[in-house]
């Protein structure tokens, strides 16, 4: 494969800025690069406070020296995409500009931003658009059991099932199992209709949404019906070994001290495990301590447990996520700090 990015012809700008011209190859996916009417040009502009200037299949970035070889990395990684056959929109755009800002912001850069992992599956790459991402799908890959806690909409389930199904398809694991608490969110359902399907399946409906991303629909009914994916509530899991599978907890902190210990100890052999929660949704009665919070205390430090802790600047979704989950996170440290002391 061709490098992304074939020339790059810097010159001095203004003082203490940088020019660059970056050419590509291929003149059909340049407008794909650009967007409608250069809006993803556009994006990185407002992102990254550099000037982008596109003429045929060049593309002039100025800005600061910093600056520049964000918006650069960030082309680079888009290009890539691109040239494997993968479409890219607002929220790729958005992910690579994240990436190139933390990857330059880090201590260990970790540039190229087209070499990082990406997940695969039969509905394309999945790739990282945040670096703590990108440190969760490396666990993800070396560990055998792995903890991703952080707030609502930072793809720590979405990523843990891509992982699972890519494990399927290659044949490394025979079964998938996803399981969460069935836990109302501070509301009551009372009794449900239908069998036990129908009355389980509310909670479970963002795991089977999340396998509809990764598999075409026919498959993933196809592979619950022959129990390659099997999709359970947490009640379900005692008494039992999963041995060869890849199985998912989600909104584990709704689970109780004891269901976590259960869940944990149901590992055999050959099986990875992945949990994850947000500490902060805690749906639990008053008083009843979170199996999660417990567990990341117990088990911090145990060999072969890996934790992936992401935060606010990690939310992957509608950019208002973001900022609800920090106007939360606000409210609360002024709530702790208004209580009195030892309350």
């Amino acid at each position: 494969m061709n490098a992304p990015v074939l020339r790059a012809d810097s010159r001095a700008a203004r003082p203490a800025e940088r020019s660059v011209t970056l050419e590509f190859d291929d003149n059909a996916l340049v407008p794909l690069l650009f967007g409608d009417h250069d809006r993803h040009l556009a994006r990185i502009e407002q992102r990254l406070g550099v000037r982008l200037a596109g003429r045929g299949n060049r593309v002039t970035v100025s800005g600061s020296a910093e600056r520049t070889g964000m918006a650069e990395a960030a082309l680079a990684a888009l290009w890539k995409r691109l040239e494997q056959g993968e479409r890219i929109g607002v929220p790729e755009v958005e992910g690579a500009i994240r990436m190139a800002e933390g990857s330059l912001e880090a201590e260990d850069p970790r540039l190229p931003l087209a070499d990082l992992p990406a997940i695969r599956t039969r509905k394309g790459s999945v790739t990282a658009r945040t670096p703590a991402q990108a440190a969760y799908m490396e666990l993800l890959a070396r560990h055998e059991m792995v903890f991703g806690i952080g707030p609502a909409g930072t793809g720590k389930t979405y990523l843990a099932v891509a992982q699972g199904v890519a494990l399927l398809l290659a044949g490394r694991v025979d079964r998938i199992v996803l399981s969460r608490p069935a836990v109302e969110a501070g509301e009551r359902l009372g009794f449900l209709p239908g069998d036990l399907k129908e009355k389980i399946d509310p909670y479970l409906r963002p795991l089977y949404d999340a396998l509809h991303d990764m598999l075409p629909g026919e498959q993933v009914a196809k592979r619950i019906a022959s129990g390659e994916i099997e999709i359970a509530p947490l009640a379900f899991m005692r008494g039992r070994t999963l041995a060869h599978c890849f199985v998912i907890l989600d909104e584990a902190q709704n689970t109780t001290a004891a269901q976590m210990k259960m869940f944990l100890t149901r590992m055999g052999e050959g099986t990875r495990m992945v949990i994850t929660g947000d500490p902060t949704q805690v749906d639990l009665p008053p008083g009843q301590v979170s199996g999660l919070k417990e567990a990341v205390r117990i088990l911090d430090g145990v060999p072969g447990i890996a934790f992936a802790r992401f935060a606010e600047a990690d939310v992957v979704r509608h950019p208002l996520v973001q900022r609800i989950v920090a106007a939360y996170g606000r409210a609360e440290l002024e709530r702790a700090a208004a209580r009195p002391a030892g309350a």
